[in-house]
């Protein structure tokens, strides 16, 4: 790995290091001055777009750079235990320069979007500083060298992930969520731990780019080794990415700010599970069994979680499921062997969902507002409740409509772009293994529900007739300009975000999957994808085009065909939309099945047998039965009689001077 020690590239640790000082000094300052929120701002923010700038400088500097792997900065020896030497180093690639990019960049616009939207919060300070280490360890897992440093980061967005979902504990059912999300994720977790004890039995190294060197040599392509790697890695992605059957915590995570959602939906944590397949790549291609269930479990995701976005009312967690059934679209993309395609439509996705939740909130600002004016006590989040906001909320609408389109696959807004690529990918596998047109089909059925979810979600909140109350009217009102700014800038990557890897039919240079081309290039010796062209690849096109436009349509006229009613006063949802408003009864189930026993075993055995009987009973309980049995045989040996000491006294004498004269 070649090393340098000019240009900005040396300068890669300060996108770490930055939000790191912001959140030594907000987190300071949540304990001494909670109130210096003006202070808290600037540091804060200041600390992300520092960051940003010296990500750009490095990337601007990488580009400049003929690399055979990834640019090392080493900083020092970490773990050292006989041959196993880990360094705390960042390694830069063409693969993290996109994610450093997208997280600092992405993460500034959210902690702007933060200022105007938790200005009122007393926990201002402290949330800011939960932020900032969220960027810091979102760093530290795309930029780790190593498995056990990109773990650390691993780790480290989950733990965030918990104070930050749970950040109003207040409320149990804020500090449920957190936890749920925290253990959910240990599960996975569990899996990349074994893929490292794997991985260093098999090959003897953890760093990612020798990993890359050896494990073609040294493993069997198809083998069961490579194979139980990447099963692991998977098990870790499952948990991290929220798919099937692990993506129960993040609907949940809706209970934290909507700053929070768009930060973990968009740029960092949910993220993490594609970025680590795309990163291990090699390892994939040689595991199609492997690979091939990840775009299984990818499509059916991506359908499963669509669906039931159709019958949600809180206008997050459609959002929530939305994010679920867009990360299954990434990974059809990286299982399919359409690596560049998957990292595509994770770059447009932080776009347009970003902009989505932020929108969100802004209405949710606004609708907060309107009912703290009028001392209301309805539920600001359900869409029932809304309606018509495109005559006070004139951006948020406009803007929000531009995120529909990317998100639905309307041409030429990104998401267009990179759905499009990962379907057709599929469709190409599928002449190789036609288990592939079935994930096809069902991506493309996903895309149809998607179109459809996201009209109703934008009918019902901006369309129609007003439903906030005739009061609560007066106050409504755009947000300030400190939640808006953000939103034009997300307006506008969700438009022309495409333009990073335009195709051919349209005069693009396939400008990203070049840029990346690097990084996958290895992959490429193990699974070949030849890409539909000509007449297939327009009738490909025109078909999700149809599909997009069929959805939207359905969903403006399906929601706007029959009176909404405000939540307080709406029916039962009945049949099967009962079912999906209730999401398939999953946690339900969940609970029955491994929550509740894990409770009532743990307070029968656990609690009352080992802690209550053994720990408490025999030891604790027991060693002080014991010691008063010791003081109470003690206590017989004492009269109280100063004249029987004496005598006892004298009889020991005599018979240990007798004993030394025999």
């Amino acid at each position: 790995m070649p090393q340098h020690s000019y240009g900005a590239i040396p300068w890669i640790g300060l996108t770490v290091l930055l939000p790191l000082l912001g959140f030594l000094v907000n987190g300071t300052l949540a304990l001494v001055r909670p109130q210096a929120k003006r202070v808290v701002s600037l540091v804060g923010t200041g600390v992300l777009l520092a960051s940003f700038i010296v990500a750009v400088l490095v990337v601007l500097q990488l580009r400049q750079e003929t690399l055979i792997g990834p640019y090392t900065v080493t900083f020092w020896h970490w773990i050292v235990v006989d041959t196993l030497q880990i360094d705390f180093a960042f390694a830069l690639d063409h693969l993290s320069a996109v994610m450093l990019l997208v997280v600092t960049g992405v993460g500034f616009l959210i902690h702007v979007f933060s200022v105007g939207y938790m200005r009122e919060d007393p926990g201002y300070a402290r949330f800011f500083a939960y932020l900032n280490l969220f960027i810091v360890f979102m760093l530290l897992l795309v930029l780790g060298s190593t498995v056990p440093l990109m773990f650390v980061g691993w780790e480290g967005v989950g733990l965030c992930s918990y104070l930050l979902i749970g950040f109003w504990y207040e409320e149990k059912a804020n500090a449920d969520a957190g936890k749920k999300a925290f253990i959910v994720n240990r599960i996975g977790d569990f899996g990349v731990l074994l893929a490292m004890f794997i991985l260093w039995t098999s090959i003897h190294t953890l760093n990612f780019a020798v990993i890359a060197e050896r494990a073609p040599t040294m493993l069997e392509a198809g083998g069961p080794v490579v194979t139980m790697v990447t099963l692991f890695l998977f098990l870790g992605c499952v948990g991290k990415s929220a798919q099937i059957p692990l993506y129960v915590w993040l609907p949940d995570a809706m209970a934290g700010p909507t700053p929070v959602s768009a930060l973990i939906h968009a740029a960092t944590m949910v993220t993490a599970g594609v970025y680590l397949v795309a990163r291990t790549n090699v390892l994939f291609a040689m595991a199609p069994l492997s690979s091939t269930l990840v775009a299984g479990i990818g499509a059916l995701t991506a359908l499963f979680a669509a669906t039931i976005g159709l019958r949600q009312y809180d206008i997050k967690k459609v959002l929530a499921y939305s994010t679920v059934s867009q990360l299954g679209y990434m990974f059809i993309g990286v299982g399919t062997g359409a690596y560049v395609a998957g990292v595509f439509h994770l770059v447009t996705h932080a776009f347009f969902k970003a902009l989505l939740f932020l929108g969100s909130g802004s209405v949710i600002h606004a609708m907060h507002q309107a009912y703290h004016a009028t001392h209301a006590h309805e539920d600001a989040q359900d869409m029932r409740n809304m309606g018509g906001l495109h005559r006070y909320m004139p951006w948020t609408f406009a803007l929000m409509t531009i995120a529909t389109l990317a998100i639905a696959g309307v041409p030429p807004f990104s998401g267009f772009f990179s759905k499009d690529e990962i379907l057709a990918a599929a469709f190409a596998r599928g002449a190789e293994h036609p288990v592939f047109y079935l994930f096809w089909g069902m991506g493309l059925v996903g895309a149809l529900l998607t179109a459809y979810y996201m009209a109703r979600l934008l009918t019902m909140t901006f369309l129609g007739d007003n439903r906030t109350g005739t009061a609560e009217q007066e106050h409504l009102h755009e947000a300030p300009w400190v939640m808006t700014a953000p939103l034009v800038v997300l307006g506008a990557l969700s438009l022309a975000g495409g333009i990073l890897n335009l195709p051919a039919f349209v005069g693009g240079h396939h400008a990203l999957e070049t840029w990346l081309d690097p990084v996958f290039e290895p992959a490429k010796k193990f699974s070949q994808l030849v890409m539909p062209h000509g007449s297939t690849e327009l009738l490909l096109i025109g078909g999700a085009v149809v599909i997009a436009v069929i959805g939207l349509v359905a969903g403006i006229r399906g929601t706007l065909v029959r009176p909404i009613v405000v939540a307080k006063n709406a029916p039962a949802e009945m049949g099967f939309a009962r079912v999906l408003f209730n999401k398939y009864y999953i946690d339900e189930l969940y609970q029955f099945l491994i929550v509740s026993p894990i409770v009532g075993l743990s307070r029968l055995v656990l609690w009352k047998g080992v802690d209550q009987s053994v720990v408490d009973g025999f030891f604790v309980n027991g060693s002080a039965a014991l010691m008063r049995g010791l003081g109470w045989l003690g206590s017989r040996l004492q009269t109280g009689q100063v004249g029987v000491y004496v005598i006892l006294f004298l009889v020991g004498v005599v018979w240990i001077l007798g004993s030394v004269l025999r």
